[in-house]
């Protein structure tokens, strides 16, 4: 099936039918698109890795200290996007996704190609996964953990003190947690505005944005850092410099504040 937008010819290129589950890969020229039940789940072009838009706010934390990133865990793989741009700009040691969905992780490993010598992929519930894991931190974490609920994408679980307590022992002692939230208003909710304990353990915290979709991804660090440092990182790259008129990227970024 193939259909116009925007002047683009969009083509469904694979399709599954699971029950009440529906998935289908669509290609609009090189970009490829993940859609389950509808719901846009995982956009990469390998010509373009950013995508201008929510994709690229879990990928930006990183550049606050991107020498440091070694170890990087996803929890909620998708299509793999955030691992593709990982390998892509930063190539760290190792990168572990955990993804519930064995059809997600299909589509992953033969449409967005994320299979390489640093990845190791594992099909599991991420929130037990996370309870149970024994091994060595890590320098970043992403949690980009998301249900369908009626065609509308949510949160699988609450970032309340519990959830943040969890990911802080998978947390290297300089590292940083990313987390997807499907609004501002659900980010200020999260334990880091609840739990001063929790604040104290993340000197610096923001918020990033796009203006074309509703998320606020928060970033929390525990070492702490400014914008200036992220932008210096980031203006190493075309791709990723504002400056440069191949920039893609279209963002703002907030440190943080009680009250605000």
């Amino acid at each position: 099936m193939r259909f116009t937008s925007i002047g683009i010819t969009v083509a469904i290129i694979w399709n599954k039918q699971d029950g009440d589950t529906r998935y289908e890969v669509r290609s609009a020229g090189n970009t490829r698109r993940l859609y389950t039940n509808g719901v846009f789940h995982s956009q990469y072009n390998p010509a373009s890795p950013v995508t201008g838009s929510v994709w690229d706010l879990l990928l930006l934390p990183a550049f606050f200290r991107p020498g440091a990133v070694r170890r990087v865990l996803v929890l909620g793989v998708g299509g793999g996007a955030v691992i593709r741009q990982l390998n892509h700009f930063l190539q760290p040691e190792q990168i572990v996704g955990v993804e519930l969905n064995p059809v997600h992780l299909e589509v992953a490993r033969e449409f967005f190609a994320v299979e390489a010598g640093n990845v190791e992929l594992f099909l599991d519930d991420a929130i037990w996964w996370v309870k149970q894991y024994r091994g060595a931190p890590f320098d970043l974490v992403i949690d980009d953990l998301f249900s369908d609920n009626g065609g509308d994408p949510q949160r699988a679980i609450e970032a309340d003190g519990r959830w943040f307590r969890s990911l802080l022992k998978l947390l290297a002692p300089e590292g940083t947690l990313v987390t997807n939230f499907g609004s501002p208003q659900e980010l200020k909710c999260c334990a880091w505005f609840a739990d001063e304990r929790i604040r104290r353990r993340f000197p610096a915290a923001f918020k990033l944005t796009t203006p074309l979709y509703e998320n606020a991804i928060g970033a929390f660090l525990r070492l702490p850092a400014d914008t200036i440092e992220l932008r210096r990182h980031l203006s190493a790259w075309p791709e990723l410099d504002v400056a440069k008129s191949r920039c893609r990227l279209n963002y703002a970024i907030r440190r943080l504040k009680m009250g605000t």
